[in-house]
């Protein structure tokens, strides 16, 4: 077995049980690994393509060690995890099956705690190899990997059909979308991109992003199709003043930017608006970033155009970030839903003006942080009304338009061009 084999699968365990024991999120845990940057850039991709799966088909991969297991509730959990490595490679990674079951078992024989189970670790991964393509093909994919929380949600919100076809969206990953500050037909076809109906472009290959046409010059930046939407939806703001609130990575920044607002940025983490500020010069677009809590945040003169992209759970983006279905819980939903709610009552006492326009935009699947929070502002705010978005708003996808007039992007729309993310953003206008 190579060493930087046994090294990659190690850093690999190490992610993995981050997540699920220390509950800590996948692109951060991978952003300050030290092990991991120290692997070759084509091992780096396999940690994260092991990590991601085995979070993504976790369901699918307890239940075949669960029928492999005469007593599994008492295997412990660092056994556990090699054996989640170990079956994440075989059942659905097409590693072969040699290198899958010996690195697991050096994996147990590296740990005091493992190394008893070697024995064990071997025998059920060798199994695996003979029946796991069997049980596999027996599962209920969707709704195996799915917490039983959010199905049960999904189910009651969108009905069993919808929710059976968010779930299984989700077991696909997310392609690379791109917004351009200008000519997306040509940079499609520069970038041998397809141009979605909305105006995002979206990437085809696995080539990092970096080293494609436009990105040091700047004239695209990174973006879902679905996170574009929402600063699409104000109007006429060429020349106009915009607050952009909870405004960090900066891609709604950068689109509002580029349609010739005058933007004031702001975010209360200095961390993340390091890169707002990094995409801002590159792309060589104008904004105003501050460093400000939302909630206290106190304007000289209320301004008519505010687009919210509120905090929250961001089960929409569980197609790209595997690791929040296992990370959230209905608490942090609760808890999301609280934070929005002050939110919408701080923006609409102390930050638009009479006659402005709100756009509040969460990349959540979850009601309770969408369509249930603008209709409780709605019935505590007479001084509000909904400006409903029209199809031709959003390229004419209709299907993400509710009865409403609010946008609704689910996972397993646009099946035909790759998905989207769960995204909802509502239009409101202060009488």
């Amino acid at each position: 077995m190579k060493k930087e084999d046994f090294s990659s699968r190690a850093v690999a365990l190490e992610i993995l049980q981050a997540v699920l024991r220390k509950n800590q999120a996948l692109d951060e845990t991978m952003a300050t690994h030290k092990a991991l940057s120290a692997l070759e850039k084509r091992d780096r991709g396999f940690v994260h393509a092991l990590v991601a799966c085995t979070l993504r088909r976790l369901g699918q991969i307890d239940a075949t060690l669960k029928a492999c297991l005469e007593k599994p509730q008492e295997v412990k959990a660092p056994v556990m995890d090699i054996l989640r490595l170990g079956a994440a490679q075989i059942l659905f990674l097409g590693t072969p099956s040699h290198a899958a079951v010996d690195t697991a078992v050096e994996l147990a024989a590296a740990g005091n705690p493992t190394r008893p189970f070697k024995g064990l670790i071997n025998a059920v991964l060798r199994r695996l190899t003979r029946e796991g393509e069997a049980m596999v093909k027996a599962q209920d994919a969707a709704r195996l990997n799915t917490p039983d929380w959010l199905w049960l949600s999904w189910r009651q919100t969108f009905g069993t059909p919808v929710a059976r076809d968010i779930a299984t969206a989700h077991l696909g990953e997310a392609l690379t979308d791109i917004s351009v500050k200008s000519h997306p037909q040509e940079w499609a076809q520069k970038l041998g991109a397809k141009l979605l109906p909305t105006g995002s472009l979206r990437l085809d290959g696995s080539i990092p992003v970096q080293e494609l046409e436009g990105f040091t010059e700047g004239e695209w930046w990174v973006q879902d199709a679905a996170a574009a939407l929402p600063a699409k939806l104000l109007k006429e703001i060429g020349g106009h003043r915009v607050m952009d609130l909870c405004a960090a990575p900066g891609g709604k920044t950068l689109q509002l930017a580029a349609r010739g607002a005058r933007v004031s940025a702001v975010d209360r983490s200095e961390k993340r608006l390091v890169r707002l500020r990094e995409n801002l010069e590159r792309t060589g677009l104008e904004a105003a970033v501050f460093c400000a809590d939302a909630l206290t945040l106190k304007l000289g003169d209320k301004v008519h155009n505010v687009l919210l992209d509120a905090p929250c759970s961001a089960t929409g983006t569980i197609r790209r970030h595997p690791d929040v279905q296992r990370l959230k819980k209905p608490e942090d939903v609760a808890r999301m839903a609280m934070l929005q709610a002050r939110l919408l009552e701080h923006v609409a006492l102390d930050i638009l003006a009479d006659g402005g326009t709100m756009v509040y935009a969460v990349c959540s699947l979850q009601p309770e942080e969408a369509e249930h929070q603008i209709e409780n502002f709605l019935k505590n705010h007479a001084e509000f009304k909904r400006d409903p978005i029209a199809a031709s708003e959003v390229g004419g996808a209709s299907e993400l338009i509710t009865s409403l007039g609010d946008v609704r992007c689910l996972p397993c729309h646009w099946p035909e061009h790759g998905g989207l993310d769960g995204f909802y953003a509502a239009r409101l206008m202060k009488k």
